[in-house]
């Protein structure tokens, strides 16, 4: 029988600062010694790095450093590397910029502001699947940057359970699946039915999109639980 152990994460941490990098650098090492973490301080030396290492598993990246042109260099990242997982590290703490991230199909926002067991835990979401955005920046999110209503919804929010209703709005308030299911006192497959359940009641075909409509509509689905 193969007892063989698995093969142990590479990240790309991409800050042009090397303090960010090594605290980044730190932070991942203390999951799990064996993490390989490759580093890189513009744009451009990020691609060529992701470029020359099929073998990142997960990229940790500010999108203001040298040659980045935040959201159309982390488009462009998305749309070259499609099946790794970006995750957005970053001074901004408005909640229309980690909308816009999540938009652009992040799977994690940490702002600089976070203390080393805020990146851990957000870290371990996001390695064993999971997403992890940040619950207290999110929960302002009522209105669009102009202060207006936001758009209707692609389905009905009147078609969902009250259940469904109660978890999108915790994973708008920033709830990964597993502390939704411990707050709710169901099992985590119960809570992934759910959500699966709402999605095609709202014909939303992705985490990513699920995430920022509940943000989005986070006061609607809590006045209607």
């Amino acid at each position: 029988m193969d007892n063989q152990a698995p093969p142990s994460l590479t990240i790309l941490i991409a800050d042009d600062h090397w303090v960010v990098r090594e605290s980044l650098k730190q932070v991942a090492k203390s999951l799990d010694e064996d993490f390989q973490t490759i580093e890189a301080e513009s744009f451009h030396d990020a691609l060529r790095t992701l470029e020359a290492r099929p073998d990142i598993g997960l990229v940790l990246v500010d999108l203001i450093m040298p040659g980045f042109n935040e959201f159309d260099g982390l488009k462009l990242l998305r749309s070259k590397f499609p099946g790794i997982p970006f995750v957005v590290v970053s001074i901004h703490e408005d909640p229309n910029y980690v909308l816009r991230a999540i938009n652009h199909g992040v799977v994690g926002y940490i702002p600089k502001s976070a203390k080393a067991d805020e990146i851990k835990s957000a870290l371990t979401r996001i390695i064993s699947g999971e997403v992890a955005f940040p619950r207290d920046i999110l929960a302002s999110v009522t209105s669009d940057p102009m202060g207006q209503d936001l758009p209707a919804p692609p389905g009905s929010i009147e078609d969902l359970t009250g259940r469904e209703r109660q978890i999108l709005g915790c994973l708008g308030a920033g709830m990964s699946l597993p502390d939704i299911s411990e707050d709710l006192g169901i099992s985590r497959q119960t809570v992934r039915v759910h959500l699966g359940n709402a999605m095609k009641k709202l014909n939303i075909g992705t985490r990513e999109a699920i995430i920022r409509f509940s943000i989005e509509n986070l006061a609607r689905l809590q006045a209607d639980i």
